[in-house]
């Protein structure tokens, strides 16, 4: 009975309370829910990339992030910790590649998988973090791109250098990709940018300083204009650029033609895009840009173990034409793309976006520029089941070895060209 008064006390006041006050609905509200994690994010928890991480200590990495946004009490704290800590990544990674600082464990430093599933690991922080201060969708996003943006080297390019060279020398490389095929992909585009970035090149009009930016495997980014704003700002000072991507088994390829089309093959988030590639300006909008690099000068040096070769191949739909048509040779006049030399998805368009700024610029004649085909980064032998597959092997770390070694190699016969 003393229960049952002590009770009906208590809720006569709140009663009382309510008749006295607003609903809480009234004057607050609840904050929005963060978002889920995305498609891309969600690999993370597979066994390979925990692995990957904690054979290179980077496993580290994702929980240093969260105790660190953990603490920031308003969006500015917030952008600073993100700020912070994704130039520190891209720095790690570099230093790691280069030799320098502890290699954290056994997985060979030369390794770009671990910079790729770290930054995961910070983006899903960022994207699923509930903070004590209201963070709308606008505001979370600037988040994600500030730590995109930092933590790919786009922030480093202008940044001061302790050898700063006169002449800049600017490579893009791309995360691994088709990683529902195989989630122990490495791109050795991306293992090549994590090698070059700040390295200098000797030339003949003197030395060439190499600053390098990886970019995402994400339609929607590029539609975003992710590669506009991280090249513009230094393509006028450049002595020569090059976007590399991974491309065919055993070869290297210097791609002579970039087609304005998305062939629509899924990317890291298993989003397709078809159609012509989304730029400014429209309605000046080419079908076609072209490679300035020096590529006879590329096919004909001996550059490493593999072959390079001047790759002219297109898909086109001819004037008056109504079904694509493959052209051994390049474009037709007034033809429609249907696929670069470097093909259809991403590498092909980042060539086109790279080119086509540097010809908006007005600097077609005087920049040389394109892109540049890696072999595909194949396991050793008795490794190729990604079921049963280790993540690394000897085969592996000398094959993405020896395609570091000859990008480098190529691009400094290119440098040594353009600088004739």
């Amino acid at each position: 009975m003393t229960s049952l008064r002590v009770r009906t006390g208590a809720v006569g006041l709140a009663l009382a309370a309510g008749l006295c006050a607003a609903p809480a609905s009234a004057t607050t509200s609840a904050p929005a829910p963060a978002p889920p994690p995305t498609v891309e994010e969600q690999r993370l928890d597979k066994p390979v990339p925990q692995e990957i991480l904690r054979r290179s200590g980077f496993d580290t990495v994702p929980a240093g992030f969260r105790r660190a946004l953990s603490g920031a009490r308003s969006y500015a704290q917030a952008r600073r910790v993100v700020v912070r800590q994704g130039a520190a990544l891209w720095r790690r990674a570099v230093d790691r590649a280069q030799g320098r600082g502890p290699a954290g464990g056994d997985l060979g430093r030369d390794d770009d998988r671990p910079l790729y599933w770290a930054r995961l690991g910070m983006t899903r922080q960022v994207r699923t973090w509930q903070p004590p201060f209201a963070l709308g969708e606008g505001r979370r996003n600037a988040l994600l791109d500030e730590l995109e943006r930092t933590s790919r080297g786009a922030a480093d390019l202008g940044r001061p250098h302790p050898h700063r060279a006169p002449r800049l020398v600017l490579l893009t490389g791309f995360d691994p990709f088709t990683l529902d095929r195989d989630i122990r992909i490495s791109n050795p585009s991306g293992a090549a940018a994590l090698a070059l970035d700040g390295t200098v090149i000797r030339t003949p009009r003197g030395p060439a300083r190499v600053e390098t930016v990886v970019f995402p495997v994400r339609w929607r980014d590029f539609a975003r204009g992710t590669v506009e704003r991280a090249l513009r700002p230094y393509l006028p000072a450049a002595a020569l650029f090059t976007t590399v991507s991974q491309g065919r088994a055993g070869r290297f390829d210097v791609e002579r033609t970039n087609g304005g089309w998305r062939g629509g093959f899924p990317d890291n988030d298993g989003v397709s895009s078809t159609g012509t590639v989304p730029v400014a300006a429209p309605d000046t909008q080419p079908q076609w840009t072209t490679t300035t690099l020096p590529y006879r000068d590329i096919v004909a040096a001996r550059t490493g173990r593999f072959p390079v070769f001047d790759h002219t191949e297109v898909t086109e739909i001819p004037a008056g034409g109504t079904a694509p048509v493959v052209r051994p040779d390049g474009p037709t006049p007034n033809s429609t793309a249907r696929a670069g030399s470097g093909g259809d998805y991403l590498s092909n368009e980042i060539a086109y976006r790279a080119t086509l700024l540097r010809d908006r610029l007005g600097l077609h004649d005087v920049l040389p520029g394109g892109h540049v085909h890696t072999p595909v980064l194949e396991f050793g032998p008795g490794n190729t089941d990604p079921a049963t597959g280790t993540v690394t092997d000897p085969g592996f770390v000398r094959n993405r070895l020896d395609i570091i070694a000859q990008v480098r190699a190529i691009l400094t016969v290119a440098v040594t060209a353009a600088a004739r």
